[in-house]
């Protein structure tokens, strides 16, 4: 049976949309000469916020404009400088933006009454989770395990953070656990770990939308990106993709049922 879901933090439980890394991102390149477009920034959502810029550099179209400005391609201490901009711009707005989003914490009471337990995994440093998870505390989130990637040998995609997870939360094997989250690197990390790999659309980075945004969106044109979504998620390994992070619970007889097949 599943015993634990380990939740991703921004744009799955809090900051709908995933919007405070990604303006910062955006903000440090233009400040270096670079614009950066919504869609780059996004793309390696869910890494350490380190790593995230680096893959960003290592991309054809900065790594150019890189070169055009400077004369030379990134080098890891161009890394260094925009990360040195990156986390303090990060920690001035992050209290901002840890709004659970809706569902959130009425699934969390139904699957703690179901004798579920709750870990949660973030690209976010632990000093940024320090100012992230007191304030979701105070509007009603607190998992019972929270990990970051400052804590592990590496961050997303590898497993380590879905492990010390499972240790804290004395659940084994992996196979007992769902992971779901809001980025590709959520489901890598999750495939990797061998727990249930589950991604979410609304409210995702992946899909990059405010609240008000999906509401007003055009059914046929929301339709189109959310299967946009779903096709990138199952592209990386995802066992279930869902529309919003409420449906989750809806899974779990499902999953039950493949586990007593001895699917896995």
């Amino acid at each position: 049976m599943i015993q634990a879901v380990i939740f991703d933090w921004a744009g799955t439980t809090v900051d709908y949309g995933c919007f405070a890394p990604l303006d910062v991102f955006l903000e440090v390149f233009k400040k270096r000469g670079i614009e950066v477009t919504h869609e780059e920034a996004r793309e390696p959502m869910g890494m350490l916020k380190w790593d995230h810029i680096d893959t960003m550099l290592k991309m054809d179209r900065i790594a150019n404009l890189w070169k055009a400005k400077y004369g030379r391609l990134p080098e890891k201490k161009d890394v260094d400088m925009l990360y040195a901009d990156f986390e303090p711009m990060l920690f001035s707005i992050l209290k901002n933006y840890t709004t659970p989003i809706p569902g959130v914490l009425e699934l969390v009471a139904r699957l703690r009454a179901a004798g579920i337990k709750i870990g949660s995994t973030t690209g976010y440093t632990a000093e940024m989770m320090a100012v992230v998870a007191p304030e979701a505390k105070k509007k009603g989130y607190a998992p019972d395990s929270m990990v970051t990637p400052s804590e592990m040998p590496a961050g997303r995609p590898l497993p380590w953070m879905c492990y010390q997870n499972a240790i804290n939360l004395d659940v084994h094997p992996m196979k007992h656990i769902i992971k779901v989250g809001d980025t590709t690197s959520d489901i890598k990390e999750a495939v990797a770990a061998g727990a249930w790999a589950v991604g979410v659309i609304k409210g995702s980075s992946e899909l990059g939308m405010t609240e008000r945004e999906v509401q007003e969106c055009d059914p046929d044109v929301l339709y189109d990106r959310m299967e946009a979504v779903a096709k990138r998620f199952k592209a990386v390994g995802a066992d279930y993709v869902i529309e919003s992070i409420g449906e989750l619970d809806t899974l779990i007889p499902k999953i039950n049922l493949r586990l007593a097949q001895k699917e896995r």
